[in-house]
């Protein structure tokens, strides 16, 4: 007995002595909305999406630009033959040989070609080119907007989350102040016993509603984290709170005539527009002639431009001026041009559409934010009102003049308008984001 005591304690000590597991400290990064929306946009897999076919926009530019420069090429090569009967004739010194049996045959060549006239068709490719990467430039600026928005509405529901515990935990704790005082009148004779029961219950749900404010709140912080892209075992922290100074709506004329110049997605579709227009204009120059100047230096053995033929390297020259004219390719040109003239007009109505759109939506904005603030405004006389209320029902009950019930609405009411407050400082600053949005900024 006295052994097995003390392989107890021995086990015991040890255990106190060995090292504690080590838990991972989570590190809290503190970002104002600027700093989270910076991150996230080098964090973004879609902006770098986007970054690479701007990169491929960018190479067709260069390779239609390219089209228009001259071409030099540098050949060699080595061909082996069977041999032939020597042929020659005789003359006034000899015997003269004129195709003699040359079976190793060495040729190197430098080549020039450089179409100078292409009926327009370079140059409105190359037109065509630089539209679409000016319209892929517009969309890489529509997916930041994008992008910017989604960590606003991320970054402001952590925020209103926040918010909210704070209240319930305020609440909770009202509650529990008087639970405890209830049970004090209980024990005094005061009051009967459900009057304890129903603070219970009353304090309860309030602690519910607190347990489901902070899962939120920890739902909406990961969801933050992701878009940011933090680090493992980082944790992004608001720097922010929902108070500001009071908000006033812009002009409705003067946000639709700003968005129309600054919304990324109109530019693009503007931008398509001339890039099927171009499209259009490159096939129908394929109906004009082209002209190209070519050239070359051969260097050669047997050299087959000198006659007769010798086993020497020789070298020679050529110069050609090529005219080619498509008299006739069975519609082909009309086709392409009734396409790109089709996906014009397809872009035209989908950039009118979009106006239309956009001015309903700027409109939606600012009634937003007008609504939103004089919500503010309201739920704050709210929130007066109910603390007033609330101070005087818990006099009253004190003096013993009225029941519990009417606290308890009194405490609920208070807790509500606060909520109310909550949320309707969060549709403000998440409106103001949405206007900004919508106008471009």
């Amino acid at each position: 007995m006295a052994d097995r005591f003390q392989r107890l304690v021995l086990v015991l000590v040890l255990g106190g002595l060995a090292p504690a597991p080590c838990v991972a400290q989570a590190i809290e990064t503190r970002l104002t909305l600027e700093q989270a929306q910076e991150r996230a946009v080098e964090a973004s897999h879609r902006l770098a999406e986007a970054r690479a076919r701007q990169r491929v926009s960018d190479a067709v530019v260069d390779a239609r630009r390219a089209a228009e420069q001259p071409i030099v090429t540098a050949s060699a090569g080595y061909t082996r033959t069977n041999h032939v009967q020597e042929f020659g004739v005789p003359s006034a010194t000899g015997f003269r040989l004129i195709y003699p049996d040359v079976p190793d045959n060495y040729r190197t060549r430098l080549d020039l070609q450089w179409p100078i006239y292409t009926g327009g068709r370079t140059d409105a490719l190359e037109r065509a080119a630089r539209a679409e990467s000016d319209a892929s430039a517009a969309d890489i600026a529509a997916a930041r907007g994008d992008l910017r928005l989604e960590v606003a509405r991320s970054f402001w529901a952590v925020v209103t989350a926040d918010a909210a515990v704070r209240v319930l935990r305020e609440g909770v704790t009202r509650a529990q102040a008087h639970v405890t005082d209830v049970r004090e009148r209980l024990r005094a004779g005061l009051i009967p016993p459900n009057e304890v029961a129903s603070s219970e219950a009353q304090e309860s749900r309030q602690r519910m509603l607190l347990v489901e404010a902070q899962t939120q709140r920890e739902t909406m912080s990961a969801e933050l984290n992701r878009i940011v892209g933090a680090s493992p075992g980082e944790v992004i922290v608001p720097r922010a709170t929902l108070e500001s100074a009071p908000v006033v709506a812009p002009p409705v004329d003067a946000s639709i005539a700003l968005a129309r110049g600054a919304r990324a997605e109109r530019v693009a579709l503007q931008r398509r527009v001339d890039a099927a227009n171009a499209q259009r204009s490159a096939a129908l120059a394929t109906r004009r002639p082209t002209v190209a100047v070519g050239g070359g230096v051969d260097y050669a053995r047997p050299n087959p431009h000198i006659f007769p033929r010798i086993d020497r390297f020789d070298d020679s020259w050529d110069a050609s001026v090529n005219v080619n004219w498509s008299l006739w390719d069975g519609g082909r040109s009309a086709a392409e041009a009734a396409q790109a003239t089709g996906s014009a007009d397809a872009v035209r109505e989908r950039l009118a559409e979009f106006d239309s759109v956009l001015e309903v939506e700027v409109r939606q904005r600012i009634l937003e934010i007008t609504s939103g603030t004089a919500s503010v405004a309201a739920a704050e006389d709210g929130v007066r009102a109910a603390t007033e209320a609330q101070r005087v029902v818990s006099e009253r009950y004190q003096a013993g003049v009225i029941t519990q019930i009417e606290v308890l609405d009194a405490q609920f009411a208070l807790l509500q308008a606060e909520l109310d407050r909550t949320r309707a400082l969060a549709n403000v600053r998440l409106a103001e984001a949405r206007l900004a949005r919508a106008t471009g900024q």
